[in-house]
């Protein structure tokens, strides 16, 4: 019988042994026993808690995207102004966080995106992450651009955070944020402008 209390700190040790499997072979060779043999527990474990390693990788991507979410969520609290610009810039910012751009996170993100593919649980996921950044910048480009424009300013702004984040995940180098960031703020300093 588990021990009472065990359920959460043994999902955290097998998704951060997922984290690190998959950062140091790959999805496709992080086998269950690989990823048993990291968080020192017995195969049976993961399937107890997650079924199979789809469910695994689906709950780790889950625990990203909370990462992401609380990120935006923590720089969006400490503004010191309400303004678009400033929560534009929160949002761009909790994207390159350090939660998403270290190395198991890039390489984990890379190996959900080709798998949500071919599983449609990870398919649904991949599209309520892709909406919540879209709505979100959509929402504050509403505040002061029309409609259209702002609707198109959102579609640019998210594929620029997106291929951003990917050229510096496929670099092999470490992920440049301050840079990704000057890119992301002028784009949106050329958006902003149209609503002078």
């Amino acid at each position: 019988m588990p021990k009472v209390g065990m359920q959460p700190i043994r999902r955290s040790q097998l998704i951060a042994a997922t984290l690190e499997a998959v950062d140091q072979v790959g999805m496709s060779d992080a086998s269950i026993a690989y990823i048993a043999r990291l968080a020192g527990v017995s195969n049976g474990i993961i399937s107890h808690y997650f079924k199979d390693k789809n469910g695994l990788l689906e709950a780790t991507m889950r625990h990203l995207m909370q990462a992401l979410s609380a990120a935006v969520r923590a720089r969006r609290t400490v503004l010191r102004e309400d303004t678009p610009r400033a929560h534009l810039r929160a949002i761009i910012a909790g994207n390159f966080d350090e939660t998403q751009v270290s190395g198991p996170a890039m390489k984990t993100w890379l190996a959900f995106w080709a798998t949500s593919m071919h599983q449609p649980a990870l398919r649904r996921l991949q599209r309520i992450n892709d909406h919540r950044l879209y709505s979100n910048l959509c929402g504050q480009f509403r505040r002061v651009l029309p409609q259209d424009q702002a609707r198109q300013a959102a579609r640019g702004l998210a594929a620029l955070v997106d291929g951003l984040w990917l050229r510096g995940a496929l670099s092999g180098e470490a992920f440049d944020t301050r840079q990704a960031l000057q890119i992301a703020y002028e784009y949106l300093d050329m958006h902003l402008a149209k609503a002078d």
